[in-house]
């Protein structure tokens, strides 16, 4: 499954380690298969580093071929679905539709590096979760069409309070000589060797709700809204408002005092001029949420940096860690450890 040679493409451990995962539970060695596809057991756990994306791809034909098991990226999948869990319940007090979600869906470049994106198109009265990989060729493999479309089916079906199956599915490589995994996972109504891989859901699920943590189990932590300024003295509905909108529109990233203006149904002008009523401005306001939500992403340490950046609104760890460090006086992972 080669990379295009003129490509410098990277991925982070988190693509790697789900499917080490899965190949151990088949029984083979991690240490084996990493040497055999020359990846250092040592750099996957450090946070910021990133492998070369045919080091996945050669990982991937050594697991395939230890384990005997084609399916192997359906179970990568289903670990990495599990692995984002903690992400999902942040999402779940952002989002109170299914619509919502996918307006701020997260993206796999931010989390996994350069191997793809899923993308959201209408088709009538269905909606289409398409796999669109970076290197054209890796269509022909099953590889990362299983293991993302795996992982986006389980977050779909998970997120509402009605369940959200797939209607169909279509896949670009052959069809396999055994079907019945895949037929578990989307249905029956499979079709091989098409265009684009994807997965086909009925469009009335947009306006599903969001399944809502119980807040009497809820600790806190995953309520980016709770307590939020809890120092503050003076009731203000109006920035609270603000807040809130904020904390809505950060995932979506290119946060702007427009976007914010358009969520609350005011004016661009209005809301500048209620900001300098009470003596501050936009900018100051968007790094204090910020900064203090930083501080609760970071206590919860099943919350990965990229995540928080991607939560933040940062288009990268290295944007968001560096904003950090300009506040703390040290990177994200120093302040974590400390």
């Amino acid at each position: 499954m080669p990379i295009s040679p003129q490509t410098e493409w990277t991925v982070f451990a988190t693509p790697i380690t789900a499917l080490l995962q899965a190949a151990e539970h088949f029984g083979v060695s991690r240490r084996n298969l990493l040497a055999a596809a020359g990846i250092d057991g040592e750099q996957l756990r450090q946070v910021d580093q990133r492998f070369p994306v045919e080091r996945l791809f050669k990982l991937y034909d050594c697991a395939v071929s230890a384990t005997n098991e084609p399916n192997l990226a359906i179970y990568a999948g289903r670990i990495s679905y599990i692995n984002g869990l903690n992400l999902q319940l942040y999402m779940s007090t952002i989002c109170n539709t299914f619509r919502e979600y996918l307006n701020l869906m997260p993206s796999v470049l931010k989390f996994t590096g350069d191997i793809g994106e899923v993308k959201i198109s209408r088709q009538e009265e269905l909606i289409r979760l398409e796999w669109r990989p970076l290197e054209p060729k890796s269509s022909e493999h099953r590889y990362l069409s299983d293991t993302f479309l795996t992982m986006s089916s389980a977050i779909v079906d998970s997120l509402c309070v009605q369940p959200i199956r797939v209607i169909a599915a279509d896949f670009t490589y052959p069809e396999p000589e055994d079907s019945q995994l895949l037929r578990q996972m989307f249905g029956e109504k499979l079709t091989f060797n098409q265009p684009v891989s994807c997965l086909y859901y009925d469009r009335t699920c947009l306006s599903y709700p969001i399944s809502q943590l119980d807040q009497q189990l809820n600790t806190g932590q995953t309520d980016p809204l709770m307590r939020l300024f809890e120092d503050q003295q003076v009731e203000d509905d109006f920035m609270t408002s603000l807040r809130r909108a904020i904390v809505r529109q950060l995932p979506q990233g290119n946060m702007s005092i427009d976007t914010v203006a358009g969520a609350l149904n005011v004016s661009r002008r209005t809301l500048q001029r209620r900001l300098t009523d009470r003596d501050t401005q936009f900018l100051q306001v968007l790094q204090d949420i910020r900064a203090e939500l930083a501080l609760r992403y970071l206590g919860d340490e099943r919350l990965g940096i990229t995540e928080i950046a991607f939560l933040l609104g940062y288009a990268d760890q290295g944007s968001f860690s560096s904003a950090f460090k300009t506040w703390n006086g040290q990177s994200p992972s120093e302040y974590r450890q400390s």
